[in-house]
């Protein structure tokens, strides 16, 4: 069972829009997730539009990716280097603590972490 950046059992992100890079709900890792969709966030207008405007449009839906699009107040697996990229240009989305994967750790402080939390 995965584990979250509080040390217990990770818990489901979303299911509605189902994401994750297994698109199950959670926001755990494994062999080809290259851009490690590992935290739970929720996404703002702000942070979608900033996304956007670096190269990763996740506003628009993909249908041939099982991808719905996101609105403002969704909750998304992202990728850890994209919330750290957010972060560092003052718009990181907030992050629901319990569905981060553990991993994130390795990228970012828990203290920050705690500072986003929802």
């Amino acid at each position: 069972m995965a584990t979250n950046v509080l040390g217990t059992a990770l818990k489901s992100c979303c299911t509605d829009p189902m994401t994750g890079f297994f698109r199950d709900g959670f926001c755990h890792t494994g062999p080809g997730d290259h851009g490690l969709h590992t935290v739970c966030a929720k996404v703002s207008s702000s942070f979608l539009e900033f996304s956007k405007s670096t190269g990763n449009d996740l506003i628009t839906p993909r249908p041939e990716f099982d991808f719905p699009g996101l609105k403002d107040g969704d909750l998304w697996c992202l990728c850890v280097r994209r919330w750290i990229e957010a972060f560092e240009s003052g718009l990181a989305p907030k992050v629901f603590l319990e569905g981060c994967h553990i991993s994130v750790l390795e990228f970012v402080d828990l203290d920050v972490l705690k500072k986003h939390s929802i």
